[in-house]
């Protein structure tokens, strides 16, 4: 890795872009824990996702502006993420807020003090029929200068009516746009796990399901707002699919087997062009 990525200049050409990547980095819980989650192995995956987000300068120019994450356990973790591994070199700062998700994840996101500042940031839950909060993942809402970011973890499709409880995510997030938009802000954008291919097939996979790739990590613009994605997979983060044949993300457990990998979904790295 370049020294260079470490340096906080920011060049000409960077000043009216930015670079945020997605992951969904798969039950980030602190250790001890259950099923064998030990310390060690904890920050074995911490240094695994420095690795990947510093990696993917090569990607994308540098490092991330925004890191946005889903999964993510406890405010702890994140400390430990942005302070016990090469990101505390990149100055990073938590954005998190507990939600209330049966099993405990929220959504999170990490932004360069040297790249952007925010003015405001809540979480926001979403709503059943009868007016009763979700027992899922909040969004998270992060207004900057001229952007507002939105990190999404939309309800899983495990169990009966997790189609319906996903459509009441896609429109809560839809509503929150417009309420921003409303309110004199320019551009929203939107990114995360929707937990389906919401974008209509088609493209690069984040995540292998029964020998299938399907895309469910991704992004919503709105706005002046020019976007490129890509779906970001160095060969660390993925082992041999011995079932289906290629390859597969390379998960941290699979049931109680410790498989030593960082998450079944590839990150997502856009890069987004504005003008204000």
């Amino acid at each position: 890795m370049a020294l260079c990525l470490l340096g906080e200049v920011v060049r000409a050409e960077e000043r009216d872009s930015l670079v945020v990547m997605f992951w969904n980095v798969e039950n980030f819980f602190e250790a001890p824990g259950k099923k064998g989650w030990t310390k060690r192995r904890f920050y074995a995956k911490c240094n695994a996702i420095a690795s990947t987000v510093l990696l993917s300068a090569e990607t994308s120019g540098r490092v991330p502006d925004v890191l946005a994450l889903a999964e993510v356990g406890s405010r702890a973790v994140l400390g430990a993420l942005t302070g016990g591994t090469l990101l505390r070199k990149l100055g990073y700062r938590i954005v998190h807020y507990e939600s209330p998700d049966r099993r405990g994840i929220d959504c999170a996101l990490l932004y360069r003090v040297s790249s952007l500042v925010p003015v405001r940031s809540s979480p926001q839950h979403l709503f059943a029929a009868d007016g009763s909060v979700m027992r899922t993942r909040d969004i998270l809402v992060v207004e900057f200068p001229g952007l507002d970011i939105l990190v999404n973890h939309h309800p899983s499709k495990v169990g009966d009516g997790g189609g319906d409880r996903r459509r009441i995510a896609m429109d809560r997030m839809r509503f929150l746009c417009d309420s921003l938009r409303s309110e004199g802000h320019p551009s929203q954008f939107c990114v995360g796990d929707f937990n389906d291919d919401v974008w209509g097939g088609g493209g690069e996979g984040t995540i292998k399901y029964n020998g299938s790739w399907e895309k469910i990590d991704g992004y919503f613009a709105f706005g002046a707002l020019d976007v490129s994605e890509t779906v970001f997979h160095p060969a660390f983060l993925s082992e041999p699919d011995k079932a289906f044949g290629g390859l597969k993300p390379r998960r941290t457990f699979v049931g109680p087997a410790y498989c030593g990998g960082v998450s079944d979904h590839y990150p997502v790295i856009c890069k987004i062009v504005y003008s204000f």
